[in-house]
């Protein structure tokens, strides 16, 4: 069939979506690496999914090439730019500095809720622990109880044998009236 032109436009199917995005990309990841091995530039490329999961690939790295990158573009910029950017930049940072203080903030609060939560654990274990011995060390005697208690059913149950027949092994006679002889 061969290849065939088609429209660029956005997949509406959200599988279609899906499925052209993980083969798209497998083609540019491979692309990309062609182009580092083959003219060796550095390259990197980060995309996210239409589920929103990140995806890169770079040469050799992300983080040297962001840098690199980064480096360059404020190198380029001319002075009036800087104080711009730099000014902008200390917004930007005073911002992070304080988005940073608060989740400080809630991982405190979080280490210390998880903190009392282990130590409420740690009581519960101690607690079963101390019950569970206390069933250890009642349980000879609930034995002997249980045994006695039987004892005294088996007892019993003899007591009613015996309540029947007056006497073990002689087998009952039927009573019976004797005629006198004259």
């Amino acid at each position: 069939m061969g290849r065939r032109r088609i429209e660029i436009a956005e997949v509406k199917n959200p599988n279609t979506k899906l499925v052209t995005f993980s083969k798209r990309r497998t083609g540019l990841f491979k692309k990309a690496n062609e182009l580092s091995v083959l003219c060796g530039a550095e390259v990197a490329i980060v995309m996210f999914s239409p589920g929103q999961k990140p995806y890169s690939y770079a040469h050799p790295s992300v983080d040297v090439v962001a840098d690199k990158y980064l480096r360059r573009k404020r190198r380029s910029n001319v002075v009036g730019a800087n104080v711009r950017e730099n000014n902008a930049s200390n917004e930007v940072g005073e911002r992070l500095c304080q988005e940073l203080s608060a989740v400080e903030v809630l991982t405190e609060e979080e280490h210390k809720k998880a903190t009392e939560l282990e130590m409420r654990e740690k009581e519960q274990e101690a607690s079963q622990f101390s019950q569970n011995k206390e069933l250890l060390q009642s349980s000879p005697a609930l034995q002997r109880m249980v045994k006695d208690y039987v004892d005294a059913m088996e007892v019993s149950e003899c007591m009613l044998l015996l309540a029947k027949e007056a006497v073990i092994g002689v087998p009952n006679r039927p009573i019976t009236k004797r005629r006198r002889r004259n």
